[in-house]
């Protein structure tokens, strides 16, 4: 590259984009040279090259490893939003998903998650707290709010295990047809971070979703912190008529755990970054 270029900014961004091309060259797990090699290979200065790597350490493309040096990120868990039919079905994600129980309790719904269920707040839910696993790695952490007159004696094994709206169905009765669900940018507090197994404070994903049955009726409000340096959402924006496709089988609906919706039922993605979303 040019070590002539006048201006930080451009300077750091060149750098940056040479830095990006070596991993793009590279495997989830290779390793990238060092700093100093970087100095050299590009010919720029130790702090410019530092900010460069920063930037792609802190967007979850690079990993640092004290003592070691830097390497390729795991590929990110890639969500593709479709416009156009508002009927979507849901398949299996990339992966081995599974889920990890960490709170399964009931309580009383409270003014807030009353208001979202459209119950008294003195009426039971089943709180669910748990950690969602893509090939044993943390991914995210999902608090649910079901009606607990829906699910009596609903289990542990059937939250840890297999698909929830398959239990929901099969065990309940409970037939989720419609979810309205929203999507933004947080970070994670310490306690999610430990769970997360990432620093505090790193950047996430906050999905908040309302689901309802086939009558309309609200079944459970979910939300969900995903992991921002492992997850992310493209979409793809029809600007113009084309000829009828059948529907891409691949991916997962973002938030929703994978194999939910898996019946054909439908669902309504609304997503907004000026939403106010649940704690």
């Amino acid at each position: 590259m040019d070590a002539d270029v006048p201006g930080t900014v451009l300077k750091r961004e060149r750098t940056r984009d040479a830095v990006l091309e070596l991993i793009e060259s590279r495997s989830p797990g290779d390793a990238i040279p060092s700093e100093r090699a970087l100095c050299s290979l590009l010919g720029v200065s130790r702090p410019t090259v530092r900010a460069a790597v920063d930037e792609l350490v802190a967007a979850g493309l690079l990993v640092r490893e004290h003592g070691r040096g830097m390497f390729v990120a795991p590929a990110k868990i890639t969500q593709e939003l479709v416009a156009g039919d508002r009927s979507l079905t849901v398949p299996q994600a990339a992966g081995a998903w599974s889920s990890r129980l960490l709170e399964f309790t009931t309580l009383q719904a409270g003014a807030r998650v009353g208001r979202k269920l459209r119950m008294s707040p003195a009426a039971e839910i089943v709180y669910v707290a748990r950690l969602r696993l893509v090939d044993g790695a943390p991914m995210a952490i999902e608090h649910l709010h079901i009606r607990a007159g829906l699910v009596p004696g609903l289990s542990a094994q059937e939250l840890e295990s297999g698909d929830l709206y398959e239990h929901l169905r099969a065990t309940h009765g409970v037939h989720v047809h419609e979810a309205v669900q929203a999507i933004e940018p947080t970070v994670v507090t310490r306690a999610e971070a430990k769970l997360l197994d990432v620093p505090e404070l790193s950047p996430a994903l906050l999905f908040e979703r309302l689901t309802s049955d086939t009558s309309g009726h609200p079944v459970e409000y979910v939300h969900s912190l995903y992991r921002g340096d492992r997850y992310r959402i493209v979409s793809r924006l029809a600007l113009g008529p084309a000829a009828e496709v059948a529907p891409d089988r691949e991916g997962h609906h973002p938030g929703i755990p994978p194999g939910d919706f898996a019946h054909g039922d439908a669902i309504t993605s609304s997503t907004r970054g000026d939403i106010q979303a649940g704690a």
